[in-house]
Protein backbone atom coordinates (compact mmCIF):
# COMPACT_ATOMS: atom_id res chain seq x y z
CA UNK A 1 0.00 0.00 0.00
CA UNK A 2 1.42 3.27 -1.04
CA UNK A 3 1.83 6.04 1.92
CA UNK A 4 -0.30 8.77 2.27
CA UNK A 5 1.42 12.15 2.38
CA UNK A 6 -0.76 15.21 3.29
CA UNK A 7 0.01 18.90 2.32
CA UNK A 8 -1.53 21.65 4.66
CA UNK A 9 -0.84 24.22 2.33
CA UNK A 10 -0.89 22.67 -0.93
CA UNK A 11 -2.10 25.36 -3.18
CA UNK A 12 0.64 27.86 -1.99
CA UNK A 13 4.43 29.00 -3.96
CA UNK A 14 5.68 26.16 -2.14
CA UNK A 15 3.20 24.08 -1.53
CA UNK A 16 2.00 24.01 -4.74
CA UNK A 17 5.44 22.84 -6.55
CA UNK A 18 5.64 20.37 -4.06
CA UNK A 19 2.53 19.05 -4.47
CA UNK A 20 2.91 18.50 -8.11
CA UNK A 21 5.76 16.06 -7.66
CA UNK A 22 4.17 14.21 -4.92
CA UNK A 23 0.80 13.61 -6.78
CA UNK A 24 2.81 11.87 -9.91
CA UNK A 25 4.79 10.09 -7.38
CA UNK A 26 4.43 6.71 -5.91
CA UNK A 27 2.35 8.16 -3.13
CA UNK A 28 -0.82 9.05 -2.69
CA UNK A 29 -1.51 12.59 -1.73
CA UNK A 30 -3.94 14.60 0.25
CA UNK A 31 -4.06 18.06 -0.93
CA UNK A 32 -5.64 20.76 1.99
CA UNK A 33 -5.87 24.19 1.39
CA UNK A 34 -8.63 26.82 2.09
CA UNK A 35 -7.73 29.92 -0.24
CA UNK A 36 -9.65 30.35 -2.82
CA UNK A 37 -6.63 31.33 -5.40
CA UNK A 38 -4.77 27.94 -3.96
CA UNK A 39 -7.48 25.92 -4.72
CA UNK A 40 -7.64 27.56 -7.89
CA UNK A 41 -4.20 26.87 -8.24
CA UNK A 42 -4.62 22.95 -7.50
CA UNK A 43 -7.30 22.70 -10.06
CA UNK A 44 -5.55 24.13 -13.09
CA UNK A 45 -2.81 21.19 -12.06
CA UNK A 46 -5.69 18.55 -12.08
CA UNK A 47 -4.91 18.06 -8.30
CA UNK A 48 -8.07 17.40 -6.22
CA UNK A 49 -8.26 19.19 -2.81
CA UNK A 50 -9.36 17.70 0.75
CA UNK A 51 -12.23 19.06 2.64
CA UNK A 52 -12.80 18.50 6.39
CA UNK A 53 -10.37 16.71 8.67
CA UNK A 54 -11.33 12.62 8.15
CA UNK A 55 -7.55 12.17 6.79
CA UNK A 56 -6.21 13.37 10.11
CA UNK A 57 -6.00 9.88 10.97
CA UNK A 58 -5.62 8.30 8.02
CA UNK A 59 -2.05 10.15 6.93
CA UNK A 60 1.76 8.31 7.21
CA UNK A 61 3.04 11.69 6.93
CA UNK A 62 1.73 15.65 6.86
CA UNK A 63 3.99 18.01 5.44
CA UNK A 64 3.42 21.89 6.51
CA UNK A 65 4.02 23.92 3.45
CA UNK A 66 3.09 26.85 5.66
CA UNK A 67 4.52 30.40 6.27
CA UNK A 68 7.01 29.97 9.45
CA UNK A 69 4.20 32.28 11.21
CA UNK A 70 1.39 30.40 11.14
CA UNK A 71 2.96 26.91 11.65
CA UNK A 72 2.82 27.11 15.45
CA UNK A 73 -0.80 27.76 15.56
CA UNK A 74 -1.75 24.95 13.22
CA UNK A 75 0.86 22.49 14.17
CA UNK A 76 -0.88 23.01 17.90
CA UNK A 77 -4.23 22.03 16.86
CA UNK A 78 -2.72 19.18 14.28
CA UNK A 79 -0.12 17.73 16.26
CA UNK A 80 -2.23 16.34 19.39
CA UNK A 81 -4.63 14.75 16.68
CA UNK A 82 -2.40 12.50 14.75
CA UNK A 83 -1.55 8.62 15.16
CA UNK A 84 1.12 7.77 17.19
CA UNK A 85 4.48 7.10 14.60
CA UNK A 86 2.61 9.86 11.49
CA UNK A 87 5.73 12.05 10.61
CA UNK A 88 5.45 15.67 10.48
CA UNK A 89 7.50 17.00 8.07
CA UNK A 90 8.30 21.00 8.23
CA UNK A 91 9.94 22.98 5.16
CA UNK A 92 12.29 25.45 7.32
CA UNK A 93 14.02 25.11 10.44
CA UNK A 94 13.27 28.21 11.72
CA UNK A 95 9.73 26.76 13.67
CA UNK A 96 11.68 23.87 14.80
CA UNK A 97 14.35 25.52 15.75
CA UNK A 98 12.37 28.36 17.81
CA UNK A 99 10.50 25.84 19.62
CA UNK A 100 7.19 26.76 19.29
CA UNK A 101 6.12 22.87 17.73
CA UNK A 102 3.77 21.26 20.28
CA UNK A 103 5.91 18.07 22.82
CA UNK A 104 4.77 14.63 21.44
CA UNK A 105 7.33 12.08 21.84
CA UNK A 106 5.69 9.28 19.70
CA UNK A 107 5.63 11.15 16.28
CA UNK A 108 8.36 12.05 14.38
CA UNK A 109 9.76 15.45 13.17
CA UNK A 110 11.43 15.99 10.26
CA UNK A 111 13.28 19.03 8.27
CA UNK A 112 14.20 19.16 4.87
CA UNK A 113 15.17 22.31 2.91
CA UNK A 114 15.93 22.38 -0.81
CA UNK A 115 19.59 24.17 -1.72
CA UNK A 116 18.11 25.26 -5.03
CA UNK A 117 20.20 24.57 -8.41
CA UNK A 118 23.55 25.59 -8.03
CA UNK A 119 24.94 28.94 -10.16
CA UNK A 120 27.71 26.43 -11.41
CA UNK A 121 26.57 23.00 -13.18
CA UNK A 122 26.44 21.29 -15.99
CA UNK A 123 22.76 21.70 -17.47
CA UNK A 124 22.40 21.69 -20.90
CA UNK A 125 18.32 21.96 -21.28
CA UNK A 126 17.47 25.74 -21.44
CA UNK A 127 14.70 25.42 -19.69
CA UNK A 128 16.73 24.04 -16.43
CA UNK A 129 19.28 26.38 -17.16
CA UNK A 130 16.63 28.96 -16.25
CA UNK A 131 15.36 27.21 -13.63
CA UNK A 132 16.64 29.76 -10.31
CA UNK A 133 14.14 27.83 -7.59
CA UNK A 134 14.14 23.80 -8.41
CA UNK A 135 11.76 21.34 -9.56
CA UNK A 136 13.31 21.20 -13.14
CA UNK A 137 17.21 21.59 -12.88
CA UNK A 138 19.26 19.40 -10.51
CA UNK A 139 19.71 20.51 -7.02
CA UNK A 140 21.04 19.31 -3.59
CA UNK A 141 18.68 19.36 -0.61
CA UNK A 142 19.49 19.16 3.02
CA UNK A 143 17.37 16.87 5.76
CA UNK A 144 17.45 16.38 9.32
CA UNK A 145 15.45 13.87 11.51
CA UNK A 146 14.37 16.21 14.79
CA UNK A 147 13.23 13.30 16.90
CA UNK A 148 11.53 9.70 15.93
CA UNK A 149 13.27 6.25 15.33
CA UNK A 150 16.02 6.01 12.80
CA UNK A 151 14.29 4.20 10.29
CA UNK A 152 11.88 7.11 9.81
CA UNK A 153 14.47 9.08 8.21
CA UNK A 154 14.83 7.24 5.34
CA UNK A 155 10.87 7.93 5.06
CA UNK A 156 11.69 11.96 5.75
CA UNK A 157 14.31 11.80 2.98
CA UNK A 158 12.38 9.98 0.27
CA UNK A 159 9.66 12.65 0.53
CA UNK A 160 11.78 15.43 0.11
CA UNK A 161 13.90 13.58 -2.54
CA UNK A 162 10.64 13.42 -4.63
CA UNK A 163 9.08 16.78 -3.59
CA UNK A 164 12.36 18.43 -4.95
CA UNK A 165 13.38 16.43 -7.57
CA UNK A 166 15.41 15.90 -9.33
CA UNK A 167 18.17 15.46 -6.72
CA UNK A 168 22.17 15.68 -6.98
CA UNK A 169 22.73 14.86 -3.36
CA UNK A 170 21.44 14.55 -0.11
CA UNK A 171 22.80 16.04 2.86
CA UNK A 172 21.96 14.62 6.73
CA UNK A 173 22.39 17.72 9.36
CA UNK A 174 21.00 18.21 12.24
CA UNK A 175 17.91 20.62 13.43
CA UNK A 176 20.86 23.57 14.88
CA UNK A 177 23.05 22.55 11.51
CA UNK A 178 20.63 23.16 9.24
CA UNK A 179 19.20 26.41 11.30
CA UNK A 180 22.47 27.57 10.82
CA UNK A 181 22.43 27.19 6.82
CA UNK A 182 19.05 29.11 7.24
CA UNK A 183 18.40 31.41 8.21
CA UNK A 184 22.24 31.88 8.88
CA UNK A 185 23.78 31.66 6.03
CA UNK A 186 21.60 31.86 3.37
CA UNK A 187 19.31 35.01 4.96
CA UNK A 188 21.79 36.44 7.31
CA UNK A 189 24.87 36.02 5.18
CA UNK A 190 24.64 35.84 1.94
CA UNK A 191 21.59 37.84 1.50
CA UNK A 192 22.50 41.16 2.92
CA UNK A 193 25.41 41.15 0.83
CA UNK A 194 23.59 40.19 -2.69
CA UNK A 195 20.82 43.39 -1.28
CA UNK A 196 24.03 45.97 -1.48
CA UNK A 197 25.57 44.69 -4.15
CA UNK A 198 22.17 45.77 -6.23
CA UNK A 199 22.41 49.10 -3.75
CA UNK A 200 26.01 49.67 -4.96
CA UNK A 201 24.89 49.46 -9.04
CA UNK A 202 21.89 51.48 -8.22
CA UNK A 203 24.54 54.09 -6.60
CA UNK A 204 27.00 53.88 -9.54
CA UNK A 205 23.61 54.88 -11.63
CA UNK A 206 22.12 57.53 -9.78
CA UNK A 207 25.48 58.88 -7.63
CA UNK A 208 28.24 58.42 -10.46
CA UNK A 209 26.14 58.80 -14.02
CA UNK A 210 27.48 55.54 -14.90
CA UNK A 211 24.82 53.34 -17.39
CA UNK A 212 23.13 50.94 -15.19
CA UNK A 213 23.20 47.94 -17.91
CA UNK A 214 27.54 49.13 -18.15
CA UNK A 215 27.56 48.48 -13.82
CA UNK A 216 25.19 45.59 -13.96
CA UNK A 217 27.16 43.74 -16.54
CA UNK A 218 30.71 44.72 -14.73
CA UNK A 219 29.38 43.61 -11.71
CA UNK A 220 27.59 40.15 -12.91
CA UNK A 221 30.91 39.51 -15.06
CA UNK A 222 33.32 40.31 -12.08
CA UNK A 223 31.20 37.91 -9.71
CA UNK A 224 30.91 34.83 -11.90
CA UNK A 225 35.02 35.02 -12.33
CA UNK A 226 35.49 35.56 -8.37
CA UNK A 227 33.03 32.86 -7.66
CA UNK A 228 34.33 30.97 -9.74
CA UNK A 229 37.92 31.17 -8.42
CA UNK A 230 36.98 31.19 -4.31
CA UNK A 231 35.34 28.39 -4.62
CA UNK A 232 37.43 26.32 -6.07
CA UNK A 233 35.89 26.02 -9.67
CA UNK A 234 38.99 27.74 -11.53
CA UNK A 235 41.89 28.57 -10.49
CA UNK A 236 42.36 31.11 -7.68
CA UNK A 237 44.62 33.43 -9.32
CA UNK A 238 43.89 37.34 -8.45
CA UNK A 239 46.80 39.92 -8.44
CA UNK A 240 48.33 40.48 -5.30
CA UNK A 241 47.54 43.95 -5.76
CA UNK A 242 43.85 42.65 -5.55
CA UNK A 243 44.09 40.76 -2.51
CA UNK A 244 45.57 43.79 -0.60
CA UNK A 245 42.87 45.78 -1.75
CA UNK A 246 40.13 42.73 -0.61
CA UNK A 247 41.75 43.08 2.70
CA UNK A 248 41.50 47.05 2.66
CA UNK A 249 37.74 47.00 1.34
CA UNK A 250 36.29 44.38 4.23
CA UNK A 251 37.41 47.20 6.64
CA UNK A 252 35.05 49.42 4.53
CA UNK A 253 32.37 46.72 3.59
CA UNK A 254 32.08 43.81 6.20
CA UNK A 255 31.67 44.31 10.16
CA UNK A 256 34.71 42.39 11.96
CA UNK A 257 32.24 40.58 13.99
CA UNK A 258 30.10 39.06 10.93
CA UNK A 259 30.37 35.80 12.18
CA UNK A 260 27.79 36.12 14.96
CA UNK A 261 25.26 35.60 11.90
CA UNK A 262 26.32 32.35 12.51
CA UNK A 263 25.80 32.01 16.12
CA UNK A 264 23.43 29.53 17.50
CA UNK A 265 22.54 32.04 19.65
CA UNK A 266 21.93 34.34 17.26
CA UNK A 267 20.19 32.20 14.63
CA UNK A 268 17.70 30.97 17.48
CA UNK A 269 16.80 34.60 17.40
CA UNK A 270 16.51 35.18 14.15
CA UNK A 271 14.36 32.16 14.04
CA UNK A 272 12.14 33.49 16.95
CA UNK A 273 11.70 36.65 15.02
CA UNK A 274 10.49 34.94 12.42
CA UNK A 275 7.85 32.45 13.55
CA UNK A 276 6.01 35.80 15.58
CA UNK A 277 6.16 37.39 11.52
CA UNK A 278 7.37 40.80 12.87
Amino acid sequence: MNNKIAILGAGGKMGARVARKIHESQYDLIAIEISDEGRERLGHAGIPVTDGDDWITNVDAVVLALPDSVIAQVAEKLVPRLNPGTLVLILDAAAPYAGVLPEREDITYFIGHPCHPPIFNDETDWEARRDYHGGIANQAIVCSLMQGPEEHYALGRDICETMWSPIIRTHRVTTEQLAILEPGLSEMVAMPFIDVMVEAVDECEKTYDIDRQAAFDFLIGHLNVELAMWFGFSPKVPSDAALRLMEFAKKVVVRDDWRRALDPKVVKQASELIVRGG
